[in-house]
């Protein structure tokens, strides 16, 4: 036996652990698939919010229209965000989808990358954030000032989390091409 070969043993070893590493990638499977049931309660939710919004709308005032439309909105950022982690979740650490022939299928799906979600990620918290300082700022007659000063914190907070992950990723990228 040469130096460069290597016991049979371990060659099995080793390439069993692989496998086992390898096929566990499968257990985040239902973890994905487990998303789809909250964004069928974020369904749930946008319908009764909805229904809330028109049975309310001839008597109540234009800031608490506005104020419940911005809730309709953060819960459809929130359902993009799911759609947006699932499928690029899914095709970055367990499998790639078989959209082929889909006429309707995203543009950006199986072209999101792990610091590409990253980033979207970081950009629908810092949306979801911003329409909630909005409905804040909107209903300033109840809302705390307290309240009000860690609404703002935590926006800044993400923002500038965001902007560093930015930077972290553009100085970390490897060249293209």
């Amino acid at each position: 036996m040469t130096s460069l070969q290597k016991p049979m043993t371990h060659n099995l070893a080793e390439r069993v652990i692989q496998h086992i590493v390898f096929a566990s990638r499968w257990l985040l499977a239902p973890i994905y698939a487990g998303m789809s049931v909250g964004l069928l309660v974020l369904l749930v939710k946008f319908g009764q919010r909805t229904f809330e919004l028109v049975s309310h709308a001839l008597g109540t005032t234009g800031d608490n229209i506005i104020v419940g439309i911005l809730g309709l909105i953060d819960l459809a950022l929130m359902g993009g965000l799911l759609v947006i982690v699932m499928f690029a979740g899914y095709e970055n650490f367990v499998s790639k989808l078989d959209a082929e022939g889909i006429d309707d299928k995203p543009s950006w799906m199986g072209e999101v990358n792990f610091s590409e979600l990253k980033l979207k990620l970081m950009a629908s918290i810092i949306a979801i954030s911003a329409i909630r300082l909005l409905e804040n700022f909107m209903n300033l007659a109840v809302t705390s000032d307290r309240d009000l000063g860690w609404g703002i914190g935590l926006h800044i907070t993400f923002v500038f989390s965001g902007l560093l992950l930015a930077v972290m990723d553009r100085l970390t990228a490897k060249p293209r091409g």
